[in-house]
């Protein structure tokens, strides 16, 4: 696998490579435009060119390496291709990577102190684009990025590195994460699918999406909302929805179909046949209602998988249970934006 890092200056790109290198066995690449291809195993290998870097990955994909020349979108273009990248962004307060950039120039002797308008002016260009060096704008670059970092400076705080490393365990970033944001699980995968589903409902009181899934293959998807040849929900096709009732109040009055039923009706008899039912899996934004369960459990479905609660999880979990139905909560796998200085409290 090969991990790419971006991020603002100081934000601390260099500390997370350091945790990759030394608590994960990764090996260091670099970009350098100037030098001439190096592949001798030092443990700072380095490269003419992302093509070059990526040829060489290539061969050696399933060995650990990481590099933090990720600068612009033409170079994560290169690396994007192959499905054994992944790109992680760092960012921090501009004040903390203010104060490191004043510790790193009195650590070099040559380099004059930093004053603030100086660096935050440096940190415009490098994240918008511009200035003397001409930078390419490097936010559209850390928008990609499959996990975000915010380091707002355990290291300072301690002065060490390891309350950040521990921080970056708690987050997640072992090989095992970064294999399963790679390559998503069947149950990462089917929900992201039930939440894709979510989006096409216009319910007025929640966005529900559902999956039916067979040996590994979608069998039919839905979503909540009026039936068909009605008024959608979203233009007042429900009453009750529209109404600003409470949760659980006045259900017997909603016109809208449950995520779970419409998948079910889509599904049909014909589609899942009746050896296969036990073996069937239905993948949900939420646990089903007690008026789904009971549903569920007379189609015959196997095995019900949510990721959020619902304010009857007791009841139908006591349906599923007497039925014979698997239950069980999905719990996703941390992405997005992770506050470093949390997962140290």
């Amino acid at each position: 696998m090969l991990i790419g890092i971006c991020g603002s200056i100081c934000a601390g790109k260099s500390t997370v490579a350091e945790y990759l290198v030394e608590r994960h066995g990764f090996t260091r690449l670099s970009i350098r435009p100037d030098a001439e291809d190096s592949k001798d195993g030092s443990s700072t290998t380095t490269f003419a060119s992302a093509d070059a870097m990526l040829d060489f990955v290539t061969l050696r994909w399933r060995d650990r390496w990481v590099t933090t020349d990720i600068d612009s979108e033409a170079v994560l273009d290169v690396f994007s291709r192959r499905p054994f990248f992944l790109l992680i962004s760092v960012d921090a307060p501009v004040a903390v990577r203010w104060r490191r950039a004043q510790r790193r120039a009195q650590q070099q002797s040559t380099s004059s102190p930093v004053d603030l308008e100086s660096f935050v002016n440096e940190s415009d260009f490098q994240l918008y684009g511009g200035g003397p060096q001409h930078h390419p704008p490097l936010l559209p670059v850390m928008a990609r990025a499959a996990m975000r970092l915010a380091n707002g400076g355990l290291e300072e705080k301690s002065l060490s590195t390891q309350p950040l490393f521990a921080a970056l365990d708690k987050a997640g970033l072992d090989v095992q994460g970064v294999e399963q944001l790679l390559r998503p699980s069947w149950d990462r995968y089917f929900m992201s699918l039930a939440s894709l589903a979510a989006q096409r409902s216009n319910c007025m009181k929640r966005r529900v999406g559902c999956v039916l899934v067979r040996e590994h293959r979608v069998v039919s998807t839905g979503y909540n909302g009026t039936p068909r040849g009605l008024r959608n929900c979203g233009e007042g096709g429900c009453g009750r929805c529209n109404g600003g009732v409470g949760a659980g109040v006045g259900l017997a009055t909603c016109l809208c179909l449950h995520a779970e039923e419409n998948a079910l009706l889509e599904a049909g008899r014909e589609r899942i046949p009746t050896s296969s039912l036990a073996n069937t899996i239905l993948y949900c934004d939420t646990c089903p209602c007690l008026t789904c369960s009971i549903k569920i459990v007379q189609v015959g479905i196997g095995e019900v998988v949510y990721s959020q609660g619902y304010s009857m999880d007791a009841e139908t979990a006591a349906v599923f249970r007497e039925a014979g139905v698997r239950l069980r909560q999905y719990i996703p796998p941390t992405q997005g934006l992770i506050h470093l200085d949390r997962m140290a409290v």
